[in-house]
């Protein structure tokens, strides 16, 4: 785990784990305790935790995708795309960016 803070890709692997689990807790916890319980205060505390991890999670995927020569239309979209999609982030490290 430590060598993952050692370069860009390894810190993209952390950013997706770290986006893609503050995206399963604000879709399946937080909102259904906000619209089923009344309850909206774990979607204050964990919207703008997620909506950095999002923005840094982007910026990094385009700043490897620009120092790896990432081809936009097989790499990169594939990659931007996957922090839209509650698991799609887990599936990416799986897929992509783990073997890099």
């Amino acid at each position: 785990m430590i060598n993952l803070f050692k370069t860009k890709i390894g810190r993209l692997r952390i950013l997706a784990i770290l986006e893609g689990i503050s995206l399963l807790t604000l879709v399946f916890i937080a909102v259904p305790l906000k619209y089923g319980m009344e309850n909206p205060a774990l979607v204050k505390m964990m919207g703008p935790i997620h909506g950095t991890l999002f923005l840094l999670f982007l910026f990094n995927t385009l700043s490897v995708g620009v120092e790896q020569h990432w081809k936009f239309k097989e790499t990169t979209w594939k990659v931007l795309l996957a922090c839209f999609i509650p698991f799609g982030t887990f599936y990416i490290d799986y897929k992509i960016l783990s073997k890099l």
